[in-house]
């Protein structure tokens, strides 16, 4: 943890709705002119996309069937530890971005499924932000979580989560119903051992609640939407929290616990702008004030 260069960590699985919650991050720091270091998960990866199946291919003739990007042998998790300690310390470390889709092929003039050069972080930021899998990991020998200044975490419910995958995967990326369904059996120790564990050691949670039948995800022919769901908002620090101004400024929400609060769905990014603005600006004047 830094009072000078603070970190902001979201951490989720693939196709839990990171992203969305990256977005609302980019309009606080937009609005609050706060110039933020964004750093992708994704690019920490151990292997590019056509690495990764040799690297799978390898794996099942060894007789390791359950290999996946959730688990710390693919990623490279001493070097994002090493990002988040550089930066937490002096502002600086080393980065790079993975090209996923055809509009970054544009943009970085490589191709999609491919890593950029190394880069340092851009001087003179107000905060680093990063979004992937391993923002809270703690292993036998990287302890990432220790570094952040705010951890959040999104985990919708695993139907839900396994629904926004199938659907992402095979109308965006062109996968095949049953490669995707390959790949949640084959990930499922890695989630349980890797991913799970960090939502005990996040600041905030956002579990997104679907209030439709999601009984069977593999037949799921769309994805609840979010008025179609509720998001459990849990607080692990709850003191200063101002639940009666959430409550009254988030319509037809309700305490469930002392530390929980839930939101309909459609006001998830509502909710974020009004929780997470302050304590946003708590670290920038920290900052300022050190």
């Amino acid at each position: 943890m830094s009072v000078k260069h603070p970190i902001i960590a979201v951490t989720g699985s693939s196709g839990a709705g990171t992203t969305t919650v990256m977005k609302s991050f980019t309009h606080i720091f937009r609005r609050e002119k706060i110039n933020a270091q964004i750093v992708e998960g994704d690019a920490f990866h151990r292997y590019d996309r056509h690495g990764m199946r040799e690297a799978m291919k390898q794996h099942e003739r060894d007789g390791v069937p359950n290999f996946s990007h959730f688990g710390p042998q693919a990623n490279l998790l001493e070097e994002l530890e090493a990002l988040f300690a550089s930066y937490g310390e002096s502002g600086t470390g080393k980065f790079r971005h993975y090209v996923h889709d055809e509009m970054e092929t544009r943009l970085y003039q490589q191709d999609a499924g491919t890593f950029t050069p190394w880069e340092d972080v851009q001087p003179g930021t107000d905060l680093m932000f990063y979004e992937g899998l391993h923002g809270a990991a703690v292993t036998d020998t990287v302890d990432i979580a220790r570094h952040a200044d705010l951890l959040i975490g999104v985990v919708p419910i695993i139907n839900l989560e396994w629904i926004q995958k199938l659907h992402r995967d095979q109308t965006m990326r062109g996968y095949s119903h049953e490669a995707v369904v390959d790949t949640i059996l084959r990930r499922m120790p890695d989630y349980v051992n890797y991913i799970c564990p960090q939502f005990s050691r996040t600041h905030v949670n956002f579990q997104r609640v679907p209030t439709v039948d999601t009984s069977n995800p593999f037949i799921a022919r769309e994805i609840p939407q979010p008025d179609e769901s509720f998001v459990v908002i849990r607080f692990a620090r709850p003191k200063g929290i101002d639940f009666q101004y959430l409550l009254t400024m988030l319509h037809d929400s309700f305490m469930s616990r002392p530390n929980v609060i839930v939101v309909p769905g459609g006001k998830m990014g509502l909710a974020m702008q009004l929780i997470f603005t302050p304590m946003i600006l708590q670290l920038i004047d920290r900052r300022s004030r050190a």
